[in-house]
């Protein structure tokens, strides 16, 4: 029977940051399957993990939302990194290298983070497509820029008390063809250097906690408009996450940490 976790990332904290169920596999399982089971733990990723054939610490890896399978996550890889090195799959030292949809991606350790080397997603300016700012509760003269990565949708608002009290009606955003909404501005607390948050009813996630693929847009965004190439991001969700970024050329170094809340089997 597979084992499963529980695990939150982008936290030192149980019950905060960004949830993900990781499964354990010993063998190719059909897509229909981990899609059923992604959608019975209802978190908004299920991380499925299986050893390949490679060097030491090689893996496939696929994240399922409640609704769909997705290219690229980052708080689902955390939590499989972590995941891997504390039930002793993998050697607390040795790296990780997961084959993804999105090429291979590793992780490290780093004192206390998981360190993830992620694809560097670029924004590039654009209209917001008909309805978007509407759905999210926005004007036009609040947006300070509005464009889309190879994956979402992205506006920064022209301040964090803004970007905190959005209510969108998640509804109207689902209708809209994106994987998500990234919203994000300046941030009022010197302990970060932006603020973001998240929304992707379409892949049935309303509001996603930490979003660590997000940030694979953030951070080259607000390197380009802070001078610098390191950051810590606060997304100020409910449950909160931080997420600390370096853009590296075309790759960007996500890393966090994670704690374990529960431990099982899957008999289904």
């Amino acid at each position: 029977m597979p084992r499963l976790l529980h695990i939150d990332a982008f936290t030192n904290r149980p019950l905060s940051g960004n949830p993900a169920a990781v499964c354990f596999l010993d063998h190719e399982a059909d897509a229909t399957w981990m899609q059923a089971v992604g959608n019975e733990m209802n978190l908004p990723e299920t991380a499925f993990v299986r050893p390949i054939a490679g060097p030491p610490g090689s893996y496939e890896l696929r994240w399922f939302t409640p609704a769909v399978e997705v290219d690229l996550c980052g708080h689902a890889t955390i939590a499989s990194a972590h995941a891997l090195w504390q039930e002793g799959r993998v050697p607390a030292g040795q790296p990780i290298f997961f084959h993804t949809r999105s090429g291979i991606l590793t992780a490290t350790r780093s004192a206390e983070l998981i360190e993830l080397d992620f694809p560097s997603v670029p924004v590039s300016e654009a209209q917001p497509p008909a309805g978007l700012l509407t759905a999210v509760g926005l004007e036009t003269v609040q947006i300070r820029f509005a464009g889309r990565s190879q994956f979402d949708l992205f506006l920064e608002v022209d301040s964090p008390e803004l970007l905190r009290r959005l209510s969108p009606n998640f509804f109207a955003l689902a209708q809209i063809p994106t994987r998500g909404i990234i919203v994000t501005s300046r941030s009022d607390d010197e302990q970060y250097d932006y603020l973001a948050r998240f929304f992707a009813p379409a892949a049935g996630i309303p509001e996603d906690h930490a979003t660590g693929s997000a940030h694979c847009a953030l951070a080259p965004y607000w390197q380009a408009k802070l001078g610098q190439d390191k950051f810590i991001a606060y997304q100020a969700s409910p449950r909160g996450g931080i997420i600390h970024t370096e853009v590296r050329g075309n790759r960007i170094t996500l890393a966090g940490q994670a704690v374990t809340v529960a431990r099982g089997e899957l008999i289904a």
